[in-house]
């Protein structure tokens, strides 16, 4: 018997019963609610059959390669409009799935790929689970990261399963796991090699409907689990988990102490009322405004990576870094992340291999985390390979410069570049403030040439503006832009002008910061403002963190470029002079001491205290000059038409900077304020501390940056 519903395709033959997802024209398989209604329907068809012993096991599987279920629909997740619906909905998916829980027959979960969110929690309700080794299969419940809780049983099934601290630290980090790992805690009762794993899966589905049981259900001692789950330990662990993640997080992202919550009162009840509770929680969630916002991101990053610009895009097959530094060394560890050859050029030997081995240094550190075989790290650290000048370019198709910022030095890497590499080579930048146009000037193909601005540090910053230079031909942008993809970052497109975007507004903010200094304002006040309002440090902390040597260099070019608004407050220069650089150089606005930050720095705490000048601002008007200065330069941006949209900006503002994602972006938390309001506050700071506060004209000009 075969039986076809949307998403969902149900056989029968020799006693096994096969369910197989598979969403029409999609690379993933989605738990939308025509799905959810077709495997109720399709559970009718399942009891029945088992009723006149037709089947005596049921596997499920998916028709996708790389995928299980990628979990929920997000625009169902989006369109709830209220919280009784949302509580409605999660409580029939829950049904659904004890449904599944409950047939008398075993079933049989095979995960070959991603399997989050609702797919995981499918895959709970599962007798049995069984997972490919392949780098896809990655497991997890990534709902904290939407502003909500898993709604479909996993705070309950989970911790059953796996014990209470593992199932925290999956919902509340939304970690995915390796199929390794998984099976470690005890998620999946084995791993299948990837090649082998239709035949394996196929091999045990039959068994199991042979009357044979070939894996066993693992099952914690008794006393294993009172010890690590009973009424002690369960105080113990919320009480831990509330104040870790407090610390964290300072309240801002309400969905944290609700998973904590309903997860550990869940393990101390009746399944049902756990199920109960998950739904209410998940419900009351699903409206908050943190939740709207979160979504709204998620849609914003998946929107930018699938914005490709117009162009045929080349596969980059082998590629060179010239200068071996933190930057160059971090950009040459992604591609060789990517098994992409990558030659690593410096002006002599020896700092080309210091540059290879700080790269192969975080490949190792990868490999830990990543589970990869020794094998798997061989290959990839062989494709770092050093050298000392260019004549391997003629075997390149990308040269990535990232050399010290300075327009002449760059001037004579790229004619060097650019004799020695084939007319079809992509050559791009790494600057962060130098202007891409400028360097094609004294080029034969300048068309082949753009930014690739990474941010510090490579491997963990996931922001890439792609710049257009003035010449930059499209093909150029979209093999940039593409690799960019590739090495696992967001690209998004930028026009060629002083800081480009993410520079460009942070510098208004840490301006802002500095002129706060000179008015008295204490270190620790000012970093308290911006971390209660959820940036992940304070501007201060931050300065130190970029390099205060550095922050001057992008601010005297923006200066140049865009004038007073960029002159930093006088007092920088005094702090600049006692030659601090920041956790660079161990001193800072803060000391620190192996990299770590050891307190506040008492020689420039006096500097301040003692050359400060001005009236000390309120918490709340600093919180406002700092964030509406950067509303104000970000619609100055805009209007110079450096992004081509309000939703690349917020991207580059969230996943540059760390503009905290729960506000929904720095233009969209602008409009939420309402524009008017924000322009009303400019111009009272305008007339109390300066010009540099008049409204941008597009600010005046639009009543919201985006469509409502």
């Amino acid at each position: 018997m075969t039986q076809a519903l949307p998403d969902l395709r149900y056989e029968v033959r020799e006693g096994l019963a096969v369910l197989s997802f598979d969403r029409p024209d999609s690379k993933v398989n989605l738990l939308a609610s025509p799905v959810m209604l077709g495997l109720d329907e399709t559970l009718d068809a399942v009891e029945e059959d088992i009723a006149r012993g037709a089947i005596r096991a049921l596997l499920i599987r998916s028709a996708k390669a790389d995928n299980f279920i990628a979990g929920a629909d997000i625009d169902e997740l989006a369109a709830f409009p209220d919280a009784d619906a949302a509580t409605q909905a999660s409580r029939r998916g829950q049904e659904i799935f004890n449904r599944l829980e409950r047939l008398s027959i075993p079933t049989l979960a095979a995960i070959n790929g991603s399997c989050l969110g609702g797919g995981l929690e499918l895959a709970l309700a599962c007798t049995y689970r069984v997972a490919g080794d392949g780098p896809a299969t990655r497991l997890g419940l990534p709902e904290t990261q939407l502003g909500i809780l898993p709604g479909l049983g996993g705070t309950v099934r989970l911790p059953r399963l796996v014990g209470l601290a593992a199932a925290l630290d999956m919902i509340l980090s939304a970690r995915q796991l390796s199929a390794k790992r998984a099976a470690r805690i005890g998620l999946v009762d084995r791993v299948v090699a990837g090649e082998s794993f239709e035949n394996e899966v196929a091999a045990l589905a039959g068994d199991f409907a042979s009357g044979k049981t070939p894996l066993r259900r693992r099952r914690r001692a008794r006393a294993a689990r009172l010890i690590k789950d009973g009424p002690p330990a369960r105080w113990i662990i919320r009480r831990m988990s509330r104040k870790a993640v407090l610390a964290r997080t300072r309240g801002h992202y309400p969905a944290l102490p609700a998973a904590i919550d309903v997860t550990v009162s869940g393990l101390g009840t009746s399944a049902e009322k756990a199920y109960r509770r998950e739904a209410e929680a998940f419900g009351a969630l699903a409206v908050t405004r943190e939740c709207t916002n979160l979504i709204a991101v998620f849609r914003l990053i998946e929107g930018a990576r699938k914005r490709r610009p117009a162009g045929d895009a080349a596969t980059i097959q082998q590629a060179a870094v010239v200068g071996a530094g933190v930057m160059g060394a971090g950009i040459a560890e992604l591609l060789a992340y990517q098994s992409i050859p990558v030659q690593v050029v410096d002006v002599d030997d020896e700092r080309a291999r210091a540059g290879v081995e700080r790269a192969r240094g975080l490949l190792e550190k990868a490999a830990t985390r990543s589970e990869w075989s020794d094998e798997d790290l061989r290959v990839r650290a062989g494709c770092l390979q050093t050298a000392t000048g260019y004549e391997g370019f003629g075997d390149v198709d990308l040269v990535i410069e990232a050399v010290l910022e300075q327009m002449e030095i760059k001037h004579a890497v790229f004619a060097g570049i650019e004799a020695r590499a084939r007319p079809t080579t992509v050559i791009a930048t790494n600057t962060s403030a130098l202007s891409i146009s400028e360097l094609q000037r004294s080029l034969q193909r300048p068309e082949r040439v753009c930014g690739l601005h990474f941010f510090n540090p490579p491997h963990r910053m996931p922001l890439v503006e792609v710049v257009r230079g003035a010449q930059t031909d499209p093909a150029t942008l979209a093999t940039a832009f593409q690799l960019a993809a590739r090495l696992g970052k967001t690209p998004i497109v930028v026009e060629d002008t002083p800081g480009f975007v993410v520079n460009r507004v942070l510098a208004a903010y840490l301006t802002e910061a500095g002129h706060l200094l000179q008015t008295g304002m204490a270190i620790k006040s000012l970093d308290r403002v911006m971390s209660r309002f959820g940036m992940p440090m304070g501007p201060a902390r931050l300065l130190d963190e970029i390099g205060l040597d550095v922050v001057a260099h992008v601010s005297e070019t923006l200066a140049n470029a865009f004038g007073e608004r960029f002159v930093p407050a006088p007092l920088m220069s005094e702090v600049l002079a006692t030659g601090v650089t920041g956790r660079k150089g161990g001193r800072g606005f803060y000391l620190y001491e192996g990299g770590k930050r050891k307190g506040i720095n008492p020689e420039i705490e006096e500097l301040l205290r003692t050359a400060s000048a001005g009236r000390l601002p309120s918490a709340t008007e600093a919180e406002e000059r700092m964030v509406f200065g950067m509303v104000n330069e970000a619609a100055r941006t805009l209007d110079d038409g450096v992004v081509d949209s309000p939703e690349a900006l917020d991207v580059a503002m969230i996943m540059g900077t760390g503009f905290p994602p729960f506000r929904g972006g720095l233009l969209r938390y602008a409009d939420r304020l309402g524009l008017d309001l924000v322009a009303m506050r400019l111009r009272l700071y305008a007339a109390k501390v300066g010009d540099r506060f008049e409204p941008a004209p597009g600010l005046l000009e639009r009543t919201t940056f985006f469509d409502v």
